[in-house]
């Protein structure tokens, strides 16, 4: 798996006419720009998925989805399977974004069905950690990542984890403007390849892209991605602007 990727999650974000002329502005950005080897992945809400990825050149850029459901199929009224998410071309599903942590209650034994449902259904998890500000004040930011990874990303076998994505978005960064430091996110960034190694050796955690989010700008994307062991982006905010998300990607 390529190790630069930037991923722009929409959110609860457009509707379905905006969702089709973002999309199509970054792919026509990205054409006259081209980011070389950076994989692009677009994210847009589950109801545009198959109009976004009619619009643009799959070959140059990804479509994933924001969530699935923790079950199979079955009578669970406005779920979305990981089956119905392979079926429309999409090829990534967001997991454990901490808003759903937060709002929906998803804990690690929901996360861990959802990831197995991903992997079966040849769908590439992007799993996402991060720590509250009142647990990075209580210096409590690695037992915190460690302990998401535990039930989750570490139970996995060597073959499914070189399959993923990891995120790491510091909560007290989503949204609010403020963003880690360089310093702050590579020292997560290495503690967390430090624990891939230490489960499934160094070779493996060397090839599992681990990328940052939280207020992520053209103006410190480069600095971050300059990093050793910050290999991209889950953007959000900034990915709603075609401009703003082209000048991340050509940040590397």
């Amino acid at each position: 798996m390529n190790r630069k990727i930037v991923a722009g999650n929409w959110k609860m974000n457009t509707l379905l006419e905006s969702a089709i002329r973002l999309a199509g502005d970054v792919d026509s950005l990205l054409a006259e720009r081209n980011p070389g080897d950076v994989t692009v992945i677009l994210i847009p809400p589950f109801p545009f998925i198959h109009n976004v990825a009619d619009v643009i050149d799959r070959t140059k850029i990804k479509v994933g989805a924001q969530n699935c459901a923790s079950e199979a199929e079955g009578a669970y009224t406005g779920e979305v399977s990981a089956a119905m998410i392979e079926s429309t071309g999409a090829e990534y599903v967001i997991i454990g974004h901490s808003e759903r942590r937060q709002y929906f209650g998803e804990n690690d034994e929901i996360l861990s069905k959802k990831l197995k449902l991903v992997l079966e259904n040849d769908l590439i998890p992007i799993f996402c950690i991060g720590e509250k500000l009142e647990e990075r004040e209580a210096g409590k930011q690695f037992e915190v990542v460690e302990n998401q990874l535990k039930n989750t990303i570490l139970s996995l076998n060597k073959d499914d984890v070189k399959k993923l994505v990891i995120a790491y978005e510091p909560v007290w960064a989503i949204g609010t403007g403020k963003t880690a430091t360089p310093e702050q996110a590579q020292e997560i960034h290495a503690h967390i390849r430090k624990l891939l190694g230490n489960k499934f050796g160094t070779d493996i955690a060397n090839q599992i892209p681990v990328l940052y989010g939280g207020s992520v700008k053209p103006g410190n994307a480069k600095e971050l991605f300059a990093q050793p062991d910050i290999d991209g982006g889950l953007i959000g905010g900034a990915s709603l602007k075609a401009n703003d998300f082209v000048d991340i990607i050509n940040s590397f």
